[in-house]
């Protein structure tokens, strides 16, 4: 693949040029004899959809106009957008990123998938594609820092919320400090982890955080990485040796770069460097593109996070901190008394006083932290130095934002943790920026120079492209000022009206504030009862996933599992292995379950998905809706709700063979006016109200 071994994965295949002589670029094949190519190196057959979608693809390339493809499960899309990519990097000279959203697929894409699209190909094309990885510059770790070259800081063991409260605070770091992998917990303590860590360091070729079997936590893999601005870049002696910089170097050699959401967050929020140039970008499971941008974009202050960053400028800048010390002072006392709420017209004007103090105390310091111009100052970087300048500057950046004059482009607001998270007893309120649309950042820095390409199984919500081509700056087809784009849907190889039923229990009361009803509860026993089992129930929250697995344990003579009971692939692990076996569960079940076969013959929805009332992000942006004259409930929270009605309805049929039932036990889905909009968004089942019916084909289907 002409890559250091350092990136290339075990099974990618070999440098070796081929024996015969490479075809010129006009003796090419086209794309769907490339596919047929790729797929009979699988073993695998024609299917119309691949064939349409790798064709849609190559035309988007060609022209220049951007595409959604909505492209159901069993289609294949992976291949679908890789043949055409790998054939346009190889032919024409251009260069393509790929981002998906989960760690999963980005294995599957890289060690599977585009190897097999590589070696199949090849002999048809001028040369061997090259293809790299590419990751946040955390998620490698840091040989200078694990050779002795930072300084240890020991009292970034307590800086954490909730960390000097021993062992329970590791394992659920608060959601500001963690990065949400969820790695497990062996007993073993912070330092056993550490020095884990410093072993593997003297043997992976790699330094990727995912490389580690088994993980770490977030807390040890902090004390062998950095953040790319407390890097010391080409001033680094362990330069020629660095895992992100060799990553990055191959990135911008290669004609394929595998990447993330995380990754394009980065990059829309005004730092494109972060990916090499490229003319294309493949966006897979792009429903989730504008969350994680969303994600990327935002930020929070807290009387913590102020004092970390004095803390280390005492350390490691050796200078004093009265003026920032003084500020947070301000600013924790206000945050005691301030409401948890959203704050519409920027932050109340003594809060905004007491965070622009942080901001003027922070560009001061940031002045007598800068280094001495010249001299061993400028050829000998002191880390220490350079890790007080990353969280200061942060610390100035955030609070320059929320003090601004005119913060009309973000949504401002203070949270505190809930009575019953694990990190509560922190007591930290903090404040948070979040950018109020994303649209404008995804059509500037992602598609400016770059033709998009976005797939996923759900992009059509309510029968159109237009909700989700509006969330990626897309705008109206062909609409003055916005970029042409054309949608497509090239369908699925299941038959959903004859493989599934969509059931709407329209009896039921509408739901309430109660996590769950008695109504709620009989109808879940009786649907599961007349299933045998083999039940995945999503839930609006924990609460009421909690409720309904407790509920039915005492009814039920089947194994109900419940999130949190441990760890979730174990749980996904023993549903799919069990088909008497019930799952219920909160968001992380909606979209990241995949278990064709006789264990998930029901999917139970509690109600419909709508966004929480006092989610500040979505409340303000319905609000802007309102403003400039649209409907804000349907551009944002309908949307919302179809989304993942549409992902969680998708959790029943993954395989040809499989049938079973969606039973959504909210009854405006069949009473409500966008009721249709909600439907039209989820696979095509055959609909009924009928519980009668429904429960005679889940007894038919377990017997």
């Amino acid at each position: 693949m002409n890559r250091p071994d350092t990136d290339a994965p075990s099974d990618a295949p070999s440098a070796q040029a081929p024996q015969a002589p490479a075809p010129e670029a006009g003796d090419v094949p086209g794309v769907e004899e490339l596919l047929d190519r790729t797929v009979a190196a699988l073993g695998g057959g024609r299917r119309d959809g691949q064939h349409r979608m790798a064709l849609a693809v190559a035309d988007a390339v060609a022209s220049g106009r951007h595409l959604l493809v909505q492209a159901g499960t069993g289609t294949g899309k992976s291949l679908a957008y890789l043949v055409p990519a790998v054939r346009h990097a190889v032919v024409d000279g251009g260069r393509v990123v790929v981002s998906t959203a989960t760690l999963a697929l980005q294995r599957q894409v890289i060690t599977r998938d585009l190897p097999l699209v590589a070696e199949a190909v090849s002999p048809l094309l001028p040369r061997e594609p090259r293809v790299a990885l590419l990751k946040g510059w955390h998620n490698y770790l840091c040989l200078h820092k694990t050779g002795g070259g930072y300084p240890v800081d020991e009292a970034t063991l307590f800086d954490l919320p909730g960390a000097a409260e021993g062992a329970a605070a590791e394992q659920h770091p608060a959601p500001a400090g963690g990065s949400g992998r969820g790695r497990r917990d062996d007993g073993a303590t912070l330092a056993d982890h550490v020095r884990r860590l410093h072993a593997w360091a003297q043997e992976t070729g790699t330094g990727d955080r995912d490389d580690l079997v088994p993980g770490v936590p977030d807390k040890a893999w902090r004390q062998v990485s950095v953040t790319s601005l407390e890097c010391l870049g080409s001033r680094c002696p362990m330069l020629a040796e660095c895992f992100p910089e060799q990553a990055r170097a191959t990135a911008r050699e290669a004609d394929v770069v595998v990447t993330n959401h995380a990754m394009l967050g980065i990059a829309a929020s005004g730092s494109p460097g972060v990916l090499p140039e490229h003319d294309v970008v493949v966006v897979d499971e792009a429903h989730e593109l504008a969350d994680r941008i969303t994600s990327a974009a935002t930020v929070d202050l807290s009387l913590t996070s102020v004092e970390h960053a004095a803390r280390l400028a005492r350390r490691h800048g050796g200078t004093e901190t009265s003026a920032l010390d003084d500020a947070a002072q301000r600013l924790g006392s206000l945050l005691a008394t301030v409401p948890a709420e959203r704050f519409p017209q920027g932050l109340p004007e003594d809060l905004r006083a007491a965070v622009a103090g942080v901001r003027d105390a922070a560009r001061e310091l940031l002045t007598r932290l800068k280094p001495e111009s010249g001299g061993q100052a400028q050829a000998q970087p002191d880390p220490g130095v350079k890790m007080a300048q990353s969280a200061v500057l942060q610390l100035f950046e955030v609070a320059e934002r929320m003090a601004a004059e005119d913060t009309s482009s973000d949504v401002l607001w203070c949270s505190r943790p809930p009575d019953d998270a694990p990190w509560a007893g922190d007591g930290i309120t903090r404040l948070h920026a979040a950018p109020l649309a994303v649209a404008g950042l995804i059509r500037t820095q992602l598609l400016g120079e770059a033709t998009g390409v976005f797939t996923s199984a759900t992009l059509a919500l309510g029968g159109t492209f237009e909700p989700v081509a509006r969330s990626l700056g897309l705008g109206g087809r062909d609409d003055d000022g916005d970029a042409a784009w054309d949608g497509v849907d090239v369908g699925s190889p299941f038959d959903y009206p004859r493989q599934g039923i969509l059931y709407v229990a329209r009896h039921l009361p509408a739901p309430g504030r109660e996590p769950t009803t008695d109504a709620q509860l009989d109808e879940i026993a009786e649907l599961i009862e007349a299933a045998g089992g083999r039940t995945l129930g999503l839930f609006s929250s924990r609460r009421a996933a909690t409720a309904a697995a407790d509920a039915m344990r005492e009814r039920l003579d089947v194994p109900v599992l419940c999130q949190g009971d441990d760890q979730l692939p174990s749980l996904v692990r023993a549903f799919s292995e069990d088909p008497a076996t019930c799952l219920f569960g909160t968001l992380s079940l909606w979209q990241g379950v995949d278990v064709p076969g006789p264990s998930c013959q029901l999917v139970i929805v509690d109600r419909i998905p709508f966004p929480r009332p006092d989610d500040p992000i979505k409340a303000a942006r319905a609000r802007a809706v309102e403003q400039a004259g649209g409907n804000g409930f349907m551009q944002v929270s309908a949307t919302h709700a179809a989304l993942l009605l549409a992902q969680g309805a998708g959790r029943l049929i993954r395989a040809a063979s499989d049938r079973g039932v969606v039973a959504v036990l909210d009854p405006r889905l069949a009473t409500a006016r966008y009721g249709t909009f909600l439907t039209r968004s989820m696979p095509d089942f055959w609909p009924t109200t009928d519980g009668r019916v429904v429960r005679a084909a889940l007894r038919r289907l377990d017997a």
